[in-house]
């Protein structure tokens, strides 16, 4: 009998996932929880397995598509006359009456870790607007009922252009028709003749870079400021403290003091420890200091998350971001890894440059950008001397926080690098 697999509801929030590859394809035998097909979310990207042992008779979307929740992915003819399990059910729907058979529940793992999370067929089902939350955000703002945009994006997909277009020139007729819309002739454009060019397809983490980059720069309202840090004293700190930190199998570099003190300044400034709840507009102030901390993976830019930041020594704090960067280089992060940042922290390490302005992790309120250590000549008691300076830039979100809340912020964790004393002090 044929199984229509579904493409499942992995996360809260998560309406589509794009396939960045097939691990079967059609005629293959494949065994229980065998992993079919990769697909990556706003989320995280995930592994998901075969529901049934049998035989793929179907295939319907390729490498790049992107695909809808509740659509079907896969057919597999698993051999037995059962009926195929009804679509996983939208956010909100009701739940399946407690009368019914329950379908057994599928696990999702992420991709080649060990956690799984699981994810449950339901039997209701409700139709739902594919829209980006930048979409949803921009019809409310304009007062256009999104349900009742034509969509002309992908696999039915509501565009900002569709709501702009629908608040300028109104409905459409049932056929597409209207007197009020311009149709525009398509735009050629010309390939490249002599082989000289490359195109690559903006999809997978690239795709998701771009769109998160995009809604946060044309959300937040972003203003950088920038405070010069002399960190002689705390290099000092560091080089003593790093055979201790050996002994403990601790490679002990700076951004774990630098996760310290934003993390007391976090405290002293709340505001900036915050996000926008847009759907009910209100300001969430966070009481837990999960530290995002932005570095560039094999596939792109990787947030990756220190959780409760504020209760971990520095050795611990070394010991967390070394293990984070591992899974992001190995691939093997889970989505506990990757997500619920409160406060996110941009380093390129050695190569941090000497200015930058740093991105918002959207929907976060500011984000801190280090930058490398370097030798210059200072003013210190009327002597020119040789000291170890460091930047550090910040972006704030200004419909959140004023600019005297991110200066202040910054000078706070200016003092505590300055004068490691009064870091260790602060944490006790």
């Amino acid at each position: 009998m044929a199984f229509d697999f579904y493409m499942p509801d992995i996360g809260e929030g998560v309406v589509e996932g794009e396939i960045v590859g097939w691990k079967v394809k059609v005629g293959d035998t494949v065994k229980l929880d065998q992993p079919l097909v990769e697909v990556m979310t706003d989320k995280a990207t995930v592994e998901l397995p075969s529901p049934r042992a049998g035989t793929v008779t179907k295939i319907n979307y390729k490498d790049g598509d992107i695909v809808p929740v509740g659509k079907i992915l896969v057919v597999i003819d698993d051999g037995n006359a059962t009926a195929s399990a009804p679509p996983p059910k939208a956010h909100g729907a009701p739940a399946a009456s407690q009368t019914s058979a329950p379908a057994a529940p599928m696990h999702v793992s992420a991709s080649a870790a060990t956690q799984q999370i699981q994810v449950i067929d339901a039997t209701a089902t409700r139709e739902r607007v594919l829209a980006t939350p930048a979409t949803r955000k921009l019809a409310r703002q304009m007062g256009v009922e999104i349900g009742r945009v034509p969509p002309t994006g992908k696999h039915g997909r509501v565009t900002t252009e569709d709501v702009k277009r629908y608040q300028t020139n109104g409905p459409t007729t049932q056929g597409g028709s209207s007197t009020s819309m311009v149709k525009h002739a398509p735009i050629s454009i010309a390939r490249d003749p002599m082989g000289l060019e490359e195109r690559i397809p903006l999809r997978g983490m690239r795709k998701r870079i771009a769109d998160s980059m995009s809604r946060s720069v044309h959300t937040a309202a972003h203003f950088t400021y920038v405070e010069e840090i002399d960190m002689t004293e705390l290099v000092a700190v560091r080089d003593r403290a790093k055979s201790r930190a050996a002994e403990r199998g601790v490679k002990l570099n700076y951004l774990p003091f630098i996760v310290k003190a934003i993390v007391s300044g976090l405290k002293k400034w709340p505001q900036l420890n915050a996000s926008l709840d847009e759907t009910t507009q209100e300001i969430v102030r966070k009481k837990y200091y999960h530290i995002g901390i932005a570095a560039q993976g094999p596939n792109g830019l990787v947030v990756s998350v220190v959780r409760d930041a504020d209760m971990r020594s520095i050795f611990d704090l070394s010991r967390e971001i070394d293990r984070l960067g591992e899974a992001v280089r190995n691939n093997t992060a889970t989505r506990d890894d990757l997500t619920g940042s409160t406060f996110t922290v941009s380093s390129l390490g050695k190569l941090g440059g000497v200015l930058a302005t740093p991105i918002i992790n959207f929907p976060e309120v500011a984000v801190v950008g280090v930058h490398k250590i370097e030798e210059k000549p200072a003013v210190r008691g009327g002597q020119i001397v040789i000291r170890q300076l460091m930047n550090l830039s910040i972006s704030v979100d200004h419909r959140l926080a004023d600019g005297w809340d991110g200066a202040m912020f910054l000078q706070d964790v200016k003092t505590l690098l300055e004068d490691p004393t009064t870091m260790f002090m602060e944490m006790i």
